[in-house]
């Protein structure tokens, strides 16, 4: 009985780390898109943001908010992320929905662009914007992190990681 219930406890507990714990409300929004002109990221205007976030991992990121301007003029003004995938939020943040995303990019409903590449090392930051303006980010491990990160030598074409991956 005594395993049972440690058992238990243990399973509920890891439950509730996983997916309540260390999340925190992103209170102060700083929401940018990489210009096709400048290569750099830039701020753009946005409205009604709702974000969390946490330090135990770099892709925890999810936010949802409404963009001002059309997928037309975001298209010639800024980079297209080449590979997204929306990444799962817990069920609590309810306005950011991965699976429905994920089918609106694929059918090209939903475009994503490229916020910050390299947000931290290895790590993009992903904005989907569909046609009515409502907007989706997330952070999402990139090509040189997917390498880096099981161990192998960086890639051509790739940053130097910083010394505390090495």
């Amino acid at each position: 009985m005594g395993i049972l219930v440690t058992a238990l406890v243990a399973g509920i507990a890891m439950y509730y780390l996983q997916v309540f714990a260390f999340y925190e409300d992103v209170e102060v929004a700083d929401v940018q898109l990489t210009s096709l002109v400048t290569g750099a990221p830039e701020p753009v205007v946005f409205e009604n943001y709702q974000g969390i976030d946490s330090d135990s991992s770099p892709i925890r990121y999810r936010s949802c908010f409404d963009l001002i301007g059309s997928q037309a003029m975001l298209s010639e003004t800024y980079a297209i992320h080449p590979a997204p995938v929306p990444l799962n939020a817990p069920g609590w943040f309810d306005c950011f929905d991965a699976g429905a995303l994920g089918a609106q990019l694929e059918s090209g409903e939903a475009i994503a662009f490229m916020g910050v590449e390299n947000i931290r090392y290895g790590i993009d930051r992903v904005v989907a914007v569909l046609p009515d303006g409502a907007a989706y980010s997330w952070n999402q491990i990139n090509a040189c992190g997917e390498v880096v990160f099981d161990g192998d030598p960086v890639p051509e074409g790739c940053p130097e990681p910083p010394d505390t991956l090495r």
